[in-house]
């Protein structure tokens, strides 16, 4: 029983020096707070997002997961890039039908001689 007692007192002052240490009264003051953690390198805003853009990038870990600004905010930009990206590949396949549609036939004929003598 005393042995019992023994380790129950001594289970109680390391949980209570545990917790001093975590809460601050350790001496040193308390553990410093954790600034939310950010996307450190985001898609570049100057210039078209590239392969090496979107396979570099990497988001920070949140509580449940990742951050959802961040991620939204990737995402759009994605989104928008490609919009820009279909919209000029349509402009250049119309310019291409009109042009291929503008140019006439060219047929090659050996001209015939006015005179054969």
């Amino acid at each position: 029983m005393v042995m019992f007692l023994f380790l129950v007192v001594a289970l109680a002052v390391v949980v209570a020096a545990v917790t001093l240490a975590v809460v601050g009264g350790g001496g040193t003051g308390p553990l410093p707070e954790a600034g939310p953690e950010r996307l450190h390198d985001p898609l570049p805003p100057d210039r078209p997002v590239g392969r090496a853009d979107v396979e570099s990038l990497r988001f920070p870990l949140a509580v449940r997961g990742y951050r959802m600004a961040d991620v939204d905010d990737a995402l759009g930009r994605l989104g928008a890039e490609l919009a820009e990206r279909d919209a000029r590949i349509a402009d250049l396949r119309t310019a291409l039908a009109g042009a291929r549609s503008a140019a006439a036939p060219v047929r090659l004929t050996k001209p015939e001689p006015e005179d054969q003598q």
